[in-house]
């Protein structure tokens, strides 16, 4: 099995943008386990910018351009070194890759990466990738990394994408607002029905949203690659996504 876990940005830190230690250490503990399985995972994630919003003790996330680029500048190299640590502990190296819309857009570029992927899987490691916030500005970001996993899954050929986020999985509405809200287990197809279930933005850390998991689930699927949506704050279910256990919202493909 190849995978593509995405873990937001509220799965990794608290509201203050201060890391969630017991629920890192849970998550890298859960994937190296997975890696030991024989799976082999590419991760991406989230996180820089609300790292660097916590170690630089600023409060909340930066309105402009210049004040979240900074902040991802902090808070990558803060990310990576608990990445590092963490799975280095289990027997696992890693490896960071930032990219920018042109490294997947460009054909040469977008071969290069793929080469790159598919030595360091061979290798048995574990490539780490998030979108290069320092230096991306609107004409070259990817917007969110909800739509980098998709199109990374789909690069890869990967058999699975899992979104780790705030929330169980894709609810007929927003089960914050809504206390009649109903889990939708199984997507087979993603009709206007579906995409108008999206609602709102993401925390107030990240970016993404259900609307931007909808994409990404438009993405992967009609490339052939299933997703889930499930809760991050259980790390735990991840070994169920694996072991073929009913979890979240799960997508399929066509």
């Amino acid at each position: 099995m190849r995978a593509v876990i995405k873990i937001g940005t509220s799965t990794l830190t608290h509201q203050n943008g201060s890391v969630n230690i017991r629920r890192i250490e849970s998550l890298c503990k859960i994937i190296s386990d997975i890696k030991n399985s024989g799976a082999e995972i590419v991760l991406v994630s989230s996180g820089a910018i609300g790292m660097g919003v916590g170690k630089l003790r600023l409060g909340a996330r930066p309105s402009d351009i210049a004040g979240k680029q900074a902040c991802a500048a902090v808070g990558q190299c803060e990310l990576m070194y608990i990445y590092d640590k963490l799975f280095a502990e289990y027997n696992h190296t890693v490896a960071q890759l930032l990219l920018t819309a042109p490294d997947l857009d460009s054909e040469d570029r977008h071969e290069k990466f793929n080469n790159t992927i598919e030595r360091l899987l061979l290798l048995g490691v574990l490539p780490i990738i998030n979108e290069n916030d320092t230096v991306a500005t609107e004409e070259i970001e990817f917007g969110d990394n909800d739509t980098l996993a998709a199109r990374i899954a789909v690069s890869i050929k990967a058999d699975l994408l899992v979104l780790l986020s705030d929330i169980d999985g894709l609810y007929t509405a927003d089960p914050r607002k809504h206390k009649d809200a109903r889990l939708i287990t199984e997507v087979r197809e993603l009709n206007g029905e579906i995409m108008s279930l999206a609602e709102g933005a993401g925390s107030s850390l990240g970016t993404g949203g259900m609307e931007t998991k909808l994409r990404a689930a438009k993405i992967a699927t009609e490339c052939g690659t299933d997703m889930i949506i499930a809760n991050g704050e259980r790390p735990e279910l991840i070994y169920d996504i694996f072991d073929g256990v009913p979890t979240g919202t799960r997508f399929y493909s066509k």
